[in-house]
């Protein structure tokens, strides 16, 4: 059974590697509670082994089921010159089974117990997550723990993910418009190579990857040290905590290892501007993008509620603008916040109608001048602190999206201790601090806009 009909969510302009589909039962969708406002009040227990692993574990009983995340710091920019498309490659080799596990074991088990899995990697961690009946929680932990130590690399099961791989970076680029625009622009907001290379590798360096590289990346990152495990949902904290010394803390330490990175591109000082020309697109369309602070800075929440403002959902003002099926100038509009370790960007994707990239362009930077100028009326902002907040409380109400979000948070701050009124940071955001962050950032001098045009 060969692992197929890959999913893959757009990363800016990096297109991180979504390899395997979500199998077995869907996550479940629940109506959570009414909370007070600027409080998520959640359960939450953050511990580490002797051994480094970082431990959460957020209970929740309100269905019989239990997610179980395992993510590692083990991202495309872990990977040296010459060497991209490790960290894509693992990913299909972790599920290749160990020597107690046969190859696809580890979907087949989860399956029959009546769960779900998936996969997801990007430039600075891979995530490997689980959903099933908490009676099974025991059998997921096992899985993850054997792998994280036993995986078995030899070479027909590398030759076999590494044909995939490259049959993957082949279909991408001759199947996705704008693949090499998008690469093009990312290449432009990120000029060194740890974080402007693609997630899923070069093809001509994949080709070169030999089974020695494969298993040094495994060694060096797939590590407990290096990882975090995840469990929500109906869990008995007591009990999992014992399930977790059992199946956990006797793995080994892995060496300290932190990657050779440039630091942080300033803010621009001028526009950068350039054209590419589309072979597979169907109309015309431009990516544009601002350096921001690192993702961990103050800022953070500000600059959510502002990605709330401009682009999430049809009363977003570049919805309204762009969207309008009047108008007749976009097709297509995408983007947002996009953090890469200690990195931060904004980036809008714009497909437009036949010769509208222009007026495109035009309305955003009218909005957003506007945005830099004058203050929101406090019933717009109150208006987008409610749906966030509304959206909010939905995905931390299913246990999936509760470990992501807590998987994620824990990426930027590293301690999750304050995660149940982190809310009320969004909440406390003022127009003032809206106007403020646009004003240092949404600026022309700080643009980055690749067009890319159809023949």
């Amino acid at each position: 059974m060969a692992l197929s009909k890959k999913a893959r969510r757009w990363s800016g302009l990096a297109i991180a590697f979504l390899l395997l589909p979500r199998l077995g039962l869907p996550a479940a969708h629940q109506t959570p509670a009414p909370q007070p406002a600027g409080v998520a009040d959640f359960p939450l227990t953050q511990y580490r082994l002797r051994n480094g692993l970082t431990v959460v574990i957020s209970e929740d009983d309100a269905l019989p089921l239990v997610s179980v995340v395992v993510a590692y710091k083990a991202g495309s920019i872990y990977e040296q010159p010459g060497k991209t498309g490790l960290a894509a490659l693992l990913v299909n080799l972790m599920f290749s089974g160990s020597t107690d596990v046969p190859p696809l074991q580890h979907i087949t088990s989860i399956n029959r117990a009546g769960g779900s899995l998936s996969a997801v990697g990007g430039e600075d961690r891979t995530v490997f997550y689980q959903t099933l009946p908490a009676n099974n929680l025991a059998l997921a932990l096992w899985l993850e723990s054997d792998r994280m130590r036993f995986l078995e690399i030899d070479e027909a099961r590398f030759s076999s993910a590494k044909a995939q791989l490259l049959d993957d970076v082949r279909n991408r680029r001759k199947a996705e418009p704008y693949y090499e625009g998008l690469a093009a622009f990312d290449l432009m907001m990120h000029p060194d190579f740890a974080f402007g290379h693609p997630t899923s590798g070069l093809e001509e360096d994949i080709r070169g990857l030999t089974l020695e590289d494969a298993r040094a990346f495994y060694a060096a990152f797939y590590a407990p040290n290096n990882a975090i495990l995840c469990l929500t949902g109906s869990v008995q904290k007591a009990k999992a905590r014992e399930l977790v010394a059992h199946y956990f803390e006797s793995l080994p330490r892995g060496r300290d290892i932190a990657p050779a990175l440039d630091p942080p591109p300033p803010p621009g000082r001028k526009p950068a501007v350039a054209d590419f020309i589309d072979q597979a697109a169907v109309s015309p369309a431009f990516s544009l993008g601002f350096r921001l602070s690192p993702s961990s800075s103050s800022e953070y929440h500000t600059l959510v509620l502002l990605d709330y403002i401009l682009l999430r959902g049809r009363s977003s003002r570049l919805s309204r603008r762009l969207l309008d099926p009047s108008r007749k100038i976009a097709i297509r509009l995408a983007g947002g916040i996009e953090r890469r370790r200690e990195r931060s960007s904004y980036k809008i994707f714009v497909q437009a109608y036949q010769a509208q990239i222009e007026p495109c362009q035009t309305e955003i930077f009218n909005d957003l001048s506007r945005l830099r100028q004058s203050l929101l009326a406090p019933s717009d902002l109150n208006r987008f602190k409610a749906l966030f907040q509304e959206e909010y409380f939905r995905r931390i109400g299913t246990a999936i999206e509760r470990a992501l979000y807590l998987v994620d948070l824990w990426f930027i701050q590293r301690d999750l201790d304050e995660a149940p009124t982190e809310l009320g940071r969004f909440l406390a955001v003022t127009s003032e601090n809206i106007v403020g962050l646009a004003a240092r950032y949404f600026t022309p001098a700080n643009s980055f806009l690749v067009r890319m045009r159809i023949r």
